[in-house]
């Protein structure tokens, strides 16, 4: 199957403003870009393009690098992207690995990080989910009871909460549901990492509410990373990957050293037919 993705995003400056952002596919997708992709960076106060430059982070994700200038910018893509039009897959018997087992490089997504306070909730996690079957099983149990536990709510959006917050509340968005989620796999000794990226309303009834970049989590079981979605908690298809790290803190969307307002936000992401392509 074919999915169109894109973006157009507006932020006003009062200054000179140096900004990063990580808004494109993965490069673990890059195979996958029949057109495109297409980024368009220009200012707003005269619509000239913008210099920017790319890198890529610790985490193995691709950033732009950007001085916005005073006015702000306009950021937008446009690409048709391949996908196998599976859903998420799964294994059922995977089991979870014995911390000292762990390879070097997974060791650091179960420890605590800015949004996910595995000290906090260590004691939460193991009366609650102590006594499920280890490896996919208890995953599952965690996904079921945050799904259960939060209430998605734009209107309560709010970029500093944090997991054990999230649970307190009991309110929150896809970032809120991903960052407990992962809190609590962590605290059972289970290696867990935030992901976001594009998810379309493919195979399932559409969603009124306007597109956004998603987030969901991928937990480490027998010796490979599967994707779970508290949020949603059933495999979804067409999940097209944007950026991995140990919460939100790691993979801002758009991350600007100095003040910035978002104008306007518009995300696509829609199967195409055939025949349109």
């Amino acid at each position: 199957m074919e999915i169109r993705l894109g973006y157009r995003i507006e932020i006003t400056t009062v200054q000179p403003t140096p900004v990063l952002l990580l808004l494109d596919p993965h490069p673990s997708r890059a195979g996958d870009i029949i057109e495109g992709p297409n980024p368009s960076i220009t200012s707003l106060s005269d619509g000239c393009p913008l210099a920017a430059s790319e890198y890529t982070d610790g985490f193995g994700n691709l950033c732009r690098r950007v001085v916005v200038p005073a006015g702000g910018a306009a950021f937008s893509n446009d690409m048709l992207v391949r996908d196998s039009g599976q859903p998420d897959q799964w294994d059922k018997s995977a089991p979870e690995i014995w911390p000292a087992d762990l390879p070097p490089d997974v060791i650091e997504y179960t420890l605590s990080s800015r949004y996910c306070e595995v000290d906090e909730l260590s004691a939460t996690a193991w009366s609650l989910f102590g006594t499920y079957a280890p490896g996919w099983n208890r995953v599952q149990q965690i996904c079921n009871y945050v799904n259960a536990q939060i209430r998605f709510d734009y209107q309560f959006a709010r970029a500093t909460r944090t997991a054990a917050q999230a649970m307190n509340e009991g309110v929150g968005v896809c970032r809120d549901f991903t960052h407990l989620a992962i809190a609590l796999c962590r605290a059972m000794n289970i290696p867990a990492r935030y992901c976001n990226g594009f998810l379309g309303d493919i195979g399932v009834p559409p969603d009124p509410a306007p597109m956004d970049y998603n987030a969901w989590f991928e937990a480490y079981l027998g010796g490979q990373w599967y994707i779970f979605d508290a949020r949603h908690n059933v495999p979804r298809i067409g999940r097209v990957l944007v950026a991995r790290g140990r919460d939100a803190a790691d993979i801002p969307m758009i991350h600007s050293f100095g003040p910035h307002i978002l104008q306007k936000f518009e995300v696509i992401t829609e199967e195409v037919a055939a025949s349109e392509s």
